[in-house]
């Protein structure tokens, strides 16, 4: 096998690494995000909160989606950088 198709490969493994690490840190980030937006800490389904609360509840119903396309984006980062060589 030669070194361009070894560090492909390599690139892949590290790609799915990143992915399946990131996959399993969601769960966790799920929890948190479920007990910062409940009824204890921004009580984010109170129609009386302040807009300023309103916004930070919308900036933590976003952190899931943002950290999953940060993890495919890193992923694909690097198999399409070794794709580039």
């Amino acid at each position: 096998m030669n070194n361009r198709g070894q560090t492909f490969f390599f690139a892949i493994i590290v790609a799915v690494v990143i992915f399946a690490f990131g996959m399993l840190i969601l769960n966790f980030m799920k929890d948190d995000i479920t007990t910062v937006t409940g009824t204890s800490a921004l009580d984010c389904n109170n129609q009386t909160i302040t807009d300023g609360t309103k916004v930070v509840c919308l900036g933590m119903d976003l952190t899931i989606p943002y950290f999953f396309l940060l993890v495919l984006s890193a992923a694909g980062g690097i198999i399409a950088a070794k794709l580039a060589l």
